[in-house]
């Protein structure tokens, strides 16, 4: 497939949940189009508490050593990109080559702006009965400091 507009898929990440985002996105991607993904800090996480879920990433964060690896990211557009890393062959090749085709953004990029946006109904997050935290929320608990690199 070539890279052109029309084998471009721009997903707007606000209100959806991150886990059924994701898995629509690593399928599209295997697929072969390229996924752009904006307003990647307005997904969000389902949990049973707030506190749970940031206690959990905590100690998630804490394994390994911080030169030696493994790493782990705090921004909310790595996390993503992550999870959807989780959900690609990504030791084949098929997997690198899909994995590369993703860009997640914090925000709307100029660029981008104009054309048309894609929403995955089945990962709204309206459809939640539990609570959830949004990505931000929980990059910020987690040691992300908004509006600098990490």
């Amino acid at each position: 497939m070539s890279n052109t507009i029309t084998d471009s898929i721009i997903i707007d990440a606000s209100n959806h949940i991150l886990g059924r985002l994701a898995s629509f996105i690593a399928k599209k991607l295997l697929q072969g189009y390229r996924v752009f993904v904006v307003n990647a800090e307005k997904a969000v996480v389902s949990c049973t508490s707030r506190q749970s879920i940031v206690e959990e990433w905590k100690s998630f964060i804490e394994v390994g050593r911080y030169r030696a690896g493994p790493l782990h990211y705090r921004r909310p557009d790595r996390i993503l990109r992550r999870v959807v890393r989780g959900m690609l062959p990504y030791r084949t090749e098929k997997g690198r080559r899909a994995y590369k085709r993703l860009k997640v953004y914090i925000g709307f990029p100029e660029e981008l702006k104009g054309c048309s946006i894609l929403e995955v109904p089945e990962a709204k997050s309206d459809k939640l009965r539990c609570r959830f935290i949004t990505l931000a929320e929980l990059a910020e608990s987690i040691g992300w400091k908004c509006g600098g690199e990490d």
